[in-house]
């Protein structure tokens, strides 16, 4: 099987993404704070984020970059290249929720042999919209030889 990045002449304003649903456990939330070396209680210890006022450990905001950057190059294919990335966090994720990621080009244009993608997205949970953001995504703009 070979997975193919999008062909930048195809990509149109309005596109929407394709969703993406990531179901939240604690292994998730535990596994991306010490992936991203995010020692803080708060991430990985109940107890502590209890004390906190927390109801339970939630994901930190580098997993967020993560998820939304797999996010945006599970569209684009892996000749992509996200060259900007902005979030906004809004509602906590806790273990049993399920994100639902969802997004739409915004603008296109080219500039010499890349393509240049402007992406926003969001991503909600039973409590709201967690993260919103905003992308520009670099694609190669094939030629016919």
């Amino acid at each position: 099987m070979s997975i193919r990045s999008l062909e930048w002449a195809s990509v149109r304003v309005g596109d929407q993404l394709p969703p993406l649903v990531i179901d939240v456990t604690a292994t998730v939330i535990v596994a991306g704070a010490i992936a991203t070396r995010d020692f803080m209680p708060v991430h990985h210890d109940r107890d502590y984020a209890n004390a906190q006022g927390s109801p339970d450990i939630f994901m930190n905001i580098l997993s967020d970059t993560a998820y939304c950057s797999r996010f945006l190059t599970d569209w684009a294919g892996p000749e992509a290249m996200i060259k900007r990335i902005a979030i906004r966090l809004g509602a906590p994720v806790f273990p049993g929720s399920v994100l639902s990621y969802t997004g739409e080009v915004t603008a296109t244009s080219e500039t010499g042999d890349e393509g240049t993608v402007e992406v926003s997205f969001r991503a909600v949970n039973e409590l709201g919209e967690h993260v919103s953001g905003t992308a520009t995504i670099t694609l190669p703009v094939l030629r016919p030889s």
